[in-house]
């Protein structure tokens, strides 16, 4: 479902929703228009401000059904709304205590009314009607509203869905292997947004190894920073078995170790052999920016590791006369690559 161009994007919803919160959040002041709100990963605003009466949000009826493709009628003569989407139809009269989906009553606990031309109805109606599902994120005071009945993304290894995007977080449950999700949004390069089959919202991390979700521009600006961050070391002193987690000298796995952990946070193993049995492998002809290359080495199969920089190069360390350097990735590296790992 796509958000229909003309509808504005910010933050103002939450004024809405503040009858379907908890009661803390109910009685919150009514000016603060700062949480964001998602409607399927986008977020809002209305040019008609909600408003809260009796404790209940009343909010732009045609807006929201708009967004999600319905269809809005307004018959002046009986002061009733329709909204249409699919096999759906809503109707309301302004001033009644009750709404029709189809043939089924919907109880209000308020009653809608007109302010400054827009119909107005209490925010549980919507979820009521279209089968949304609305998620209070304390940590971060944001509100989403989800729409999804498609589960396209596939649980390739079990992860942990949490309450909020950290390792800290309170673990909802154990989403296993082969169980299929819906992806809400990105919130940041290392966690997603997603629901459950089982109508739950929560958040796990977006490391590749755990889902088949992928997003080219996404996975562009994570390699973006995290070549970045490792451009900072270019020229820092090569020590084999160098200490890990300081920057005076890297080795090449130390090197490799430490920039995914601070550009990322994405925990790799200390020595190369031990990395290579991370993330995903990934044809040599499919490469892309911030794989992990693996090489042979010192009589190893797998004894040298780089970070590929895209455009041919390789950002990686082996030799005390350059240390942290780009390198080109020639028929010389090519004739001792080993593997590659895709880590996010």
């Amino acid at each position: 479902m796509k958000i229909k161009n003309g509808l504005q994007t910010g933050t103002a919803l939450m004024l809405l929703l503040m009858g379907m919160l908890p009661a803390a959040i109910t009685h919150a002041d009514t000016t603060d228009t700062s949480l964001p709100v998602y409607l399927d990963g986008h977020p809002l605003s209305f040019e008609t401000p909600p408003v809260i009466e009796d404790g209940y949000s009343l909010v732009p009826l045609r807006a929201i059904f708009e967004a999600e493709g319905a269809k809005v009628a307004w018959d002046d003569n009986t002061r009733t709304v329709t909204a249409t989407k699919n096999d759906i139809v809503f109707t309301y009269r302004i001033g009644d205590m009750m709404a029709y989906k189809n043939k089924d009553q919907l109880d209000m606990p308020i009653a809608g009314k007109i302010i400054d031309g827009s119909t107005m109805i209490p925010l549980r109606l919507i979820s009521e009607t279209l089968g949304n599902l609305v998620k209070w994120h304390e940590y971060s005071r944001s509100i989403t509203i989800s729409s999804a009945n498609e589960y396209e993304t596939k649980i390739e290894y079990g992860v942990n869905l949490r309450d909020a995007p950290n390792t800290s977080a309170q673990v909802l449950r154990m989403i296993p292997k082969s169980e299929n999700i819906h992806v809400i949004r990105e919130v940041d390069a290392n966690w997603l947004e997603v629901q459950t089959k089982d109508k739950t919202i929560g958040f796990l991390s977006a490391a590749s190894q755990y889902t088949d979700y992928a997003n080219v521009a996404s996975a562009d600006k994570k390699a973006d920073e995290l070549l970045a961050f490792g451009a900072k070391f270019l020229g820092t002193p090569y020590e084999f078995g160098a200490e890990s987690g300081q920057t005076k000298t890297f080795d090449c796995s130390s090197f490799v170790q430490y920039v995914f952990k601070q550009a990322l946070s994405i925990d790799l193993p200390r020595v190369s052999y031990n990395q290579a049995l991370k993330g995903t492998e990934v044809p040599l002809d499919e490469l892309r920016k911030g794989d992990v290359l693996f090489f042979d080495a010192r009589g190893l199969d797998i004894g040298h590791v780089g970070i590929y920089a895209g455009d041919g190069r390789i950002l990686h360390t082996y030799s005390k006369e350059q240390g942290v350097h780009y390198e080109d990735f020639t028929d010389k590296w090519k004739k001792r690559f080993a593997t590659a790992r895709r880590m996010f």
